[in-house]
């Protein structure tokens, strides 16, 4: 069986740009979580909070597998190696933060 293509950096920080997807990654940091565990510090619906673990499965952030009547999520952290490569080869300036890189993102795409 061939493995399902690599997600393009591009994807990766699509995916990473997002503070709610940011926050879900932090908390898969810890373990595997049940769907409904993700969405539970979240106020918004368990379906806009799908919506986020498709974005980040998409972009090869988590996997998400069924466990009996339970989905549950999984951190994939081999799929952060690429972008971390390329942030690393600024390492001659300050550690990249994030937000403010979403928040130049966000500018750029405004002014296009």
């Amino acid at each position: 069986m061939a493995l399902p293509p690599k997600p393009s950096l591009d994807t990766v920080f699509a995916a990473l740009a997002d503070p709610t997807r940011r926050a879900i990654l932090q908390m898969l940091l810890e373990d595997d979580m049940a769907v409904t565990d993700v969405a539970e510090p979240f106020e918004m619906s368990l379906a806009a909070i799908s919506k986020h673990l498709g974005v980040l499965t998409g972009a090869g952030l988590i996997t998400q597998e069924k466990r009996g009547r339970v989905k549950w999520c999984k951190l994939e952290p081999d799929a952060l190696k690429g972008a971390s490569v390329w942030m690393q080869g600024f390492g001659q300036f300050e550690p990249v933060n994030l937000d403010a890189f979403e928040a130049f993102l966000e500018q750029e795409l405004r002014e296009d």
